[in-house]
């Protein structure tokens, strides 16, 4: 029987509205049932204000200033798909992560894994929890945080990371405790037979007075296609102290977003650090709110990219409070024809009296098809201030490879001396000395690949 014009009219326009929803907002329905803490009011609100968010924005395009340098076409083409069975990863791939005495808490395809995890012990300090436990154990430490400190209204990715998270960790450092040893996340991407998505979430409070050191690997299991998009959210309460360094050394062909959002009360220190070396196309977004006086915000990192890379490291530095100190230095290295992003941005407000603040990003270029993009940005509204920013970009100094050559090192080596010591200031930031060590070797064995790369180049690919 022929439908009716009122009904081939309401098909057309269900058909019209379900071919303009963005990349991935028709997976919300399928996905809603799954999802840990399903029932409790709170988190089904927020997660409907994040598909309500994601679907209103969609994923950001070059029309999005914070987004002109960085291009998501290729992702919205790829057909990524939720995992519908978990990933067959039965050992961790240690050797592309950080090397470092830690605890270790372990996410494959953005699912807790406890069997390959080492947690801490009762008094060690800190606590780590998978969500699902979380959510038994400790409600009102999530509903009080979760999506507080990254709410989905106005970041897409972070909407999206909301409304789809299976699952992730929540790390607490205890008041006015200084932890034994770094908690290291190991998050791991596995493909199977088609590309996959997954949203690792992480949770991570410094309380009153406490002491910590939070590291992130970010690696792959085996070949394929992936897209990882992690939401961090980070709370530094009064008087504590937390160290957070991130290694993102994914697969070559993978897809990695991340956001780390952290808010820091009276007297607190924060200090990253983001090494970026692996995946396709990634993109590293920090914030960071100084939000009580006398604040202390150290974001600092590096890029190392090759062959059709492309990396961005987006950053904001919001004072809020009087007294408040920030540094941010990132250095990038970029050979073949990569691509290098470095966005800035330190917003200074009415009541930010005395603010201290510089950023700095200095990008060396290998060869003829490098690129770097770098947009360092001031914002200021307070009288009283002491503000500064810089970049630069360039190639190795002649000079300083005459003065190696001309010592009897050959040319590949002396290259790399060179990138070594331009990349080692960067590296130096890094306050705690086995991190320190662990980045280092991540840097020698970036290295050590492109004069392999080289050699073999030279040899006619044998």
């Amino acid at each position: 029987m022929p439908s009716s014009p009122t009904r081939r009219r309401r098909e057309r326009a269900m058909t019209a509205k379900t071919n303009t929803l963005p990349p991935f907002a028709d997976r919300f329905d399928a996905a809603a049932a799954g999802l840990p803490g399903r029932g409790r009011a709170w988190l089904d609100a927020l997660r409907d204000e994040a598909r309500v968010a994601y679907r209103d924005a969609g994923l950001p395009g070059p029309a999005v200033e914070a987004w002109k340098y960085t291009n998501l076409n290729r992702l919205r083409r790829a057909g990524f798909a939720p995992e519908t069975a978990p990933a067959a990863v039965e050992t961790v791939p240690v050797g592309s992560a950080l090397s470092v005495e830690a605890y270790q808490a372990v996410l494959v395809n953005g699912r807790f894994r406890p069997d390959l995890s080492a947690l801490p012990e009762a008094g060690a300090g800190v606590e780590v929890l998978g969500f699902a436990d979380a959510l038994k154990r400790e409600p009102a430490l999530l509903e009080s945080r979760f999506g507080r400190i990254a709410p989905p209204a106005g970041m897409p990715l972070v909407a999206l990371n909301t409304a789809l998270a299976a699952d992730g960790l929540v790390i607490r450092f205890a008041k006015g405790k200084t932890a034994a040893r770094p908690v290291h996340v190991v998050s791991i991407g596995a493909a199977g037979d088609a590309p996959v998505m997954f949203q690792p979430r992480l949770l991570i409070v410094a309380e009153e007075g406490s002491n910590g050191c939070v590291l992130e690997s970010h690696i792959a299991a085996g070949d394929g296609v992936y897209f990882s998009n992690g939401v961090a959210e980070v709370a530094v309460e009064r008087g504590a102290s937390l160290r957070h360094y991130a290694l993102q050394n994914e697969h070559p062909s993978a897809f990695h977003l991340a956001t780390a959002t952290a808010s820091l009360a009276e007297g607190a220190q924060y200090d990253s650090f983001v090494l970026q070396v692996g995946g396709r196309l990634a993109r590293r977004e920090i914030h960071a709110l100084i939000g009580g006086r006398r604040a202390t915000c150290r974001l600092n990192g590096a890029y190392l990219l090759r062959g059709e890379q492309h990396a961005d490291n987006t950053t904001v530095i919001d004072h809020a409070a009087p007294d408040g100190t920030s540094r941010e230095l990132y250095k990038g290295v970029i050979d073949g024809t990569a691509r290098g992003v470095f966005q800035g941005k330190i917003l200074v407000r009415r009541d930010a009296q005395k603010t201290d603040g510089h950023q700095l990003n200095k990008a060396l270029l290998l060869s003829q098809g490098a690129e770097i993009d770098s947009k360092p940005e001031l914002e200021i509204y307070a009288d009283d201030v002491k503000c500064g920013h810089g970049a630069t970009a360039g190639e190795l100094d002649d000079d300083a490879l005459f003065y190696l050559r001309s010592r009897g090192i050959d040319a590949e080596t002396a290259r790399g001396l060179l990138v070594d010591a331009f990349v080692g200031e960067a590296i130096e930031q890094i306050e705690h000395e086995a991190a320190r060590a662990a980045f280092r070797r991540i840097v020698d064995g970036w290295l050590a690949e492109g004069r392999a790369d080289k050699q073999r180049d030279k040899d006619g690919g044998r």
